[in-house]
């Protein structure tokens, strides 16, 4: 690494803090394609045109992004936000970047109450729900191929971490951080403890004491599971999907499978970070305040992990225990992934016409790997709105 670039949070910026919010805020807008593209642009953006971020800063706000749990995206853009202007550019940065699709979301879930008795809404997602089981299926081939390669251990993970969410139909956190400390003790044995660990399961706590002076139940109720949701989404914002369709389906049954794949499709056709499907979930469970309520506890977790450890990242992240921890829980994540497929997909894939959409959308993301996922289910919405009558007459 040259010197320019060791400094680059030394020198002073060529931007200012509003510059930086008003990029956030059109990339959370216009920035379609997933969490990968997003961070494609921040850099063909930041770093290659505007040259407000350096390579080096970039390059560790995305080491740090892919190893605490959160989306990928969001955390790298508060990451850039803290470079040059911590905490407060981190937060603007980060609030930015996520509230035009959170106001997206909210707008399409009161549509979707007010109006989601009417065919043609029916219609429409009867298309996107089976287009959302195949683009879900080739992210986790992706993830798979990417992080675990032909690596036995992680392998065997991904399989075990798969089956106990086919058979459980459910989510197991604890197998994640089994995994994580399993890869740690066998490949990297600590020559320190806890610090990890005791990071992973701190945000919880966090989480439900920024919601404890709420008076309402329901809302304490919400806040508390979406701190726990979005503590522990390691990866693409992907690995959230099968964790919140345990909670919200199986346990809390706030939402029938139906509406929950209706939401994953939700986030699928709005920009942003996928997480801010929990937006939508919390206006269906409860209105406006439920949306703020999920899209909050989810997104604090993750804006601790990344603005708490930012400054000593530099330091420690290149530790081999840390990165091995890492390896382990994200086979585990990536395993869930997979075993989610088949569980909504059982639910999702009613006849030929899903099942033909479904395994379109695979061959389609297989043949052309820069397909826009957006388009896909806009395509797959028109097919919906115009085969599901004939369907239903049938």
């Amino acid at each position: 690494m040259s010197e320019p670039q060791q400094a680059g949070a030394e020198l002073a910026p060529r931007y200012t803090l509003w510059q930086l919010f008003a990029y956030m805020l059109g990339l959370g807008t216009w920035g379609f394609g997933g969490p990968v593209a997003q961070v494609g642009f921040m850099y063909r953006d930041l770093v290659e045109r505007r040259q407000w971020i350096s390579e080096a800063d970039y390059k560790e706000g995305m080491a740090l992004a892919q190893l605490m749990p959160g989306p990928l995206a969001a955390q790298l853009a508060i990451y850039l936000g803290y470079v040059h202007f911590r905490i407060l550019g981190a937060t603007l940065a980060g609030l930015a970047f996520v509230l035009p699709s959170f106001f997206m979301v909210v707008a399409l879930g009161a549509v979707y109450v007010a109006f989601g008795g009417i065919g043609w809404m029916q219609a429409v997602f009867y298309g996107v729900g089976a287009a959302v089981i195949g683009i879900i299926a080739m992210s986790a081939y992706k993830l798979s191929s990417k992080n675990i390669g032909r690596d036995k251990l992680l392998w065997a993970i991904f399989l075990a971490s798969a089956a106990v969410t086919v058979i459980t139909k459910s989510e197991v956190v604890w197998l994640f951080l089994g995994a994580g400390l399993l890869v740690w003790l066998l490949r990297a044995p600590p020559k320190f403890t806890g610090r990890l660990h005791g990071m992973a399961v701190s945000a919880p706590v966090v989480g439900a004491a920024l919601l404890g002076s709420v008076d309402w139940p329901q809302l304490v109720e919400i806040g508390a599971f979406f701190a726990y949701a979005g503590s522990f989404v390691f990866g693409s914002g992907l690995a959230i999907v099968p964790f919140l369709y345990s909670g919200v389906v199986q346990e809390h049954h706030w939402l029938n499978d139906r509406q929950f794949v209706d939401a994953v499709a939700v986030a699928m056709i709005t920009p942003g970070p996928v997480v801010i499907t929990t937006g939508f979930i919390g206006y269906l469970i409860a209105g406006f305040w439920g949306a703020v309520v999920a899209a909050l506890a989810t997104f604090v977790p993750c804006y601790l992990f990344t603005i708490l450890p930012a400054p000593y990242f530099k330091k420690h992240g290149k530790r081999p225990g840390i990165k091995a921890f890492v390896d382990g829980v994200t086979a585990a994540a990536i395993g869930a992934i997979t075993g989610a497929v088949i569980v909504i997909g059982e639910r999702s894939i009613s006849d030929w016409v899903t099942a033909a959409l479904a395994l379109a959308t695979v061959a389609v993301l297989w043949r052309f790997k820069q397909f826009p996922e957006p388009l896909i289910v806009l395509i797959a919405a028109l097919i919906g709105w115009l085969v599901h009558p004939m369907m239903q007459a049938a």
